[in-house]
């Protein structure tokens, strides 16, 4: 999020944000690991789980990443036809909140889960939600969403966009004290990870012509949270939702790596703005 009144002539390099620095490679996905499993019997049955002395595999969902990308990378992992899981989702039970109107985007936790020739989309969608569930019924995720004065589904949401956004896990807490500044202003979130959700996209670029997109999702147009979370948020952006750092700041910009400018001045934050874009216009001449 960088401009509090975007110009009205269409401009490219305006709002960077970190989703557009991840490219997702589904193929990549499948790995064996040395992180730390999930472990969980993930057949599609109602069984209890077996013991697993060594799974054949493991499934990586790194943080961030869209329910949509959740379910290529499922699919990609069972060998399973394009579009498969995302049909099974519809019938696996997954135990959302009621705010969530059956969505899972936010509720299938990013971790390392075993996978083996007996794993179905299902249940490996359904032990997903239910780490998801297990992690934001914490006692200190509960306590940080009535102490924020928000729900902890929205405490979701805000940790979604801090995942999008933030660039370094040094500066998520910033981040979701603007999130949080913004909302008790009443002021527009105006966060281009939002747009890139509903575009379904991931870029640096937005362009003025984006911010006028006709969809719940764009922060510039509506005001409060986006109807969902925009992503999967691990652990380090959930605890930054829960426990934002304290300051004044409303806006913010990334000018490069590791130099992320936050401020509560927009005429300082129009300053940042344009050295960003010189700098955005020398690498891309370089």
């Amino acid at each position: 999020m960088v401009n509090e009144s975007p110009d009205a002539r269409p401009r490219r390099r305006l709002r960077p944000t970190r989703r557009g620095k991840v490219v997702l490679v589904v193929g990549a996905l499948l790995v064996v690991s040395a992180a730390v499993l999930i472990p969980l019997s993930l057949t599609g049955s109602d069984e209890p789980p077996k013991k697993q002395e060594s799974p054949q595999s493991t499934l990586m969902i790194p943080e961030g990443r869209r329910v949509s990308q959740v379910y290529e990378a499922v699919d990609k992992a069972l060998d399973l036809k394009p579009g498969s899981t995302q049909a099974a989702a519809s019938t696996a039970d997954l135990e959302l909140p009621a705010q969530a109107e059956g969505n899972p985007e936010g509720y299938l936790f990013p971790a390392t889960y075993p996978v083996d020739d007996a794993t179905e989309p299902a249940g490996l969608l359904r032990y997903m939600a239910d780490t998801a569930r297990k992690h934001f019924a914490a006692d200190h995720v509960t306590a940080g969403a009535q102490r924020n004065n928000v729900s902890v589904y929205d405490t979701v949401t805000i940790a979604s966009i801090v995942q999008a956004e933030a660039d370094t896990a040094s500066d998520m807490g910033k981040v979701a004290r603007v999130v949080y500044n913004r909302l008790l202003k009443d002021m527009p979130l105006q966060m281009d990870s939002t747009i890139n959700y509903a575009l379904k996209r991931s870029t640096l670029d937005t362009t003025t012509a984006d911010t006028q997109l006709d969809s719940p999702y764009n922060s510039y147009r509506i005001k409060g949270l986006p109807p969902t979370p925009i992503g999967n948020p691990g652990e380090e952006a959930l605890r930054a939702a829960v426990s934002p750092t304290p300051g004044p700041w409303l806006y913010f910009v990334t000018v490069g790596p590791g130099d992320t400018r936050f401020t509560d001045s927009y005429d300082e934050q129009q300053r940042n703005v344009e050295e960003f874009n010189r700098s955005r216009g020398s690498a891309a001449t370089g």
